[in-house]
């Protein structure tokens, strides 16, 4: 049985409610009116189809949590419509930094609290969204975070290769 239908058979009302809608069709999800959409699940789920039926449907922020959900055709269509997008490489950085934080706790041989790894986390976030718009600021593109991002990722990995005496 699909998990749709095992859901509305522990909350039948919720059939009443847009979350749990299930259009029949490909990528069928993406067709459900929203205003917020987060393709997180596997690569190119999202394509140039899938973001323009967003994008009529109302949708207005799409932020990837997944490494490349969205195919180049649908991140050109969201960016040309200025809804607020979190590419991949800044949004799906979260849990990658949630992983190192778990790393140094564990190599430190401490426990950090709740509100300790949220304040951190909040800092890494912020700091990946100020670089990634500095950055497309600076190169004439300010609303472009993918540009930004791909420009701050490739900068940072590009000095520290300098750093290591490797240029």
């Amino acid at each position: 049985m699909h998990a749709y239908l095992k859901y509305l058979q522990h909350h039948p009302d919720a059939k009443y409610i847009p979350v749990a809608e299930y259009p029949a069709g490909r990528n069928h999800v993406w067709a459900v009116s929203c205003h917020v959409a987060f393709p997180c699940a596997t690569q190119n789920e999202l394509n140039g189809g899938d973001a323009e039926v967003l994008l009529k449907n109302g949708c207005i922020r799409i932020s990837e949590g997944a490494n490349m959900p969205s195919t180049p055709d649908a991140i050109e269509k969201i960016l040309k419509s200025g809804v607020a997008y979190g590419p991949s490489k800044a949004a799906n950085a979260g849990g990658v930094a949630t992983s190192q934080l778990e790393m140094a706790q564990n190599s430190s041989m401490q426990q950090w609290s709740f509100e300790e790894v949220d304040g951190k986390l909040f800092n890494i976030m912020k700091n990946i969204y100020t670089n990634a718009s500095e950055t497309a600021k600076e190169f004439g593109q300010p609303s472009n975070l993918v540009f930004g991002a791909n420009i701050a990722g490739f900068r940072k990995v590009a000095d520290a290769m300098i750093d290591q005496g490797v240029m």
